[in-house]
């Protein structure tokens, strides 16, 4: 009977082993960051191999001003707002100088910033002169009492904290003139005012974002945008709400969206991607995959999404044409527009 109990010890334990060596290690490496231009109605026909290398040009700028803070032994918060501020400046993307324009033919930028390691973070709607709105965001955050400040209020907060300001019209561009134009002359065709009703899926997307991991196991993410072309009435997308556009956690994964704003809110997809991972067994993959041709897909939202979970995993996965994105690790680098280039 002793001899009948130690075997079945033995059995016992050679099955937790087994289990055990059976689960995914977690091999975090020093550092990983990963970016997004936006995702939405790009296409070949518009994205040329000469547009297409300048877009890649900025992106990749923006990842060399991300790793060199991470692999100098920077904080995952300082790379997020140095990258973003790259994508900011360029004219090429919705956010900052490349800001799309809204109905009245102004200007209203939006911006947020999370802090994985205390689940702080900082958002700022409608800003109208503010150069960089993630610096904005990242301020409300450490230096006031809320989460979210919007229009005039956030401009006067950002002014008193001594961020760069800028005229409105610094972030006009040709390009985002014409668009605003060719919206609005849709609008009229189709007798609907885009503050009830937006059926024209090239006007919806565009967003710039970054997701970092540091050295110190500590993930960042920041999102920031010019919003929808045409829009009226103040109209705030995701960009700027915690757990819509952008959400952090170290115990999960850091995220940053990208597409029709109004779908990412109401299905609160960066919690989303963090709950899934921390009530679930999926993967960071599965979860996006769940997230973005399941959920998504189903109820007609498109766009796309970027994460980094605590392991040091990324994924940058969508369901519209393409995808400015990109990610670095040590010795692994990628950027991409659409699917196999």
């Amino acid at each position: 009977m002793k001899y009948l109990s130690f075997i079945l010890l033995l059995i016992f334990i050679s099955c937790k082993t087994e289990n055990k060596s059976t689960k995914p290690v977690c091999n975090k490496p020093p550092y990983a960051i990963v970016i997004h231009g936006g995702a939405g109605a790009i296409s070949k026909k518009r994205i040329t191999p000469k547009k297409s290398k300048q877009y890649k040009a900025v992106l990749n700028a923006a990842l060399d001003k991300g790793e060199s803070i991470l692999k100098s032994g920077g904080s995952s918060m300082d790379a997020v707002c140095a990258t973003i501020e790259i994508l900011e400046n360029s004219h090429l993307f919705n956010a900052g100088k490349g800001a799309v324009f809204t109905h009245d033919g102004t200007h209203e930028l939006d911006a947020s910033i999370m802090d994985g390691s205390n689940m702080q973070a900082g958002a700022v709607g409608g800003v109208s002169v503010v150069k960089n709105p993630i610096y904005a965001a990242r301020k409300v955050m450490t230096n006031s009492a809320h989460v979210l400040l919007t229009g005039n209020g956030a401009d006067e907060f950002a002014i008193k904290e001594g961020l760069g300001t800028v005229p409105n019209d610094y972030f006009d561009t040709k390009r985002r003139k014409k668009s605003l134009k060719k919206a609005i002359r849709k609008e009229l065709e189709a007798h609907q005012e885009t503050g009830y009703v937006y059926p024209w899926p090239e006007f919806k997307y565009g967003t710039v974002g970054c997701v970092a991991l540091d050295n110190q196991g500590n993930i960042a993410a920041g999102t920031s945008t010019g919003g929808m072309t045409n829009k009226r009435y103040n109209r705030l997308g995701d960009s700027p709400i915690i757990g819509a556009g952008t959400y952090a956690n170290n115990n999960t994964c850091g995220v940053s969206c990208t597409g029709h704003g109004e779908y990412f809110i109401r299905y609160a997809v960066a919690h989303d991607m963090s709950a899934q991972l921390e009530y679930t067994d999926k993967s960071l993959a599965e979860a996006a995959q769940n997230i973005i041709h399941t959920k998504l897909e189903n109820a007609g939202g498109k766009g796309g999404i970027i994460s980094i979970d605590k392991c040091g995993n990324v994924v940058m996965d969508y369901n519209t044409k393409g995808m400015f994105r990109g990610y670095r690790k040590p010795n692994e680098s990628d950027v991409k527009i659409f699917e196999n280039e």
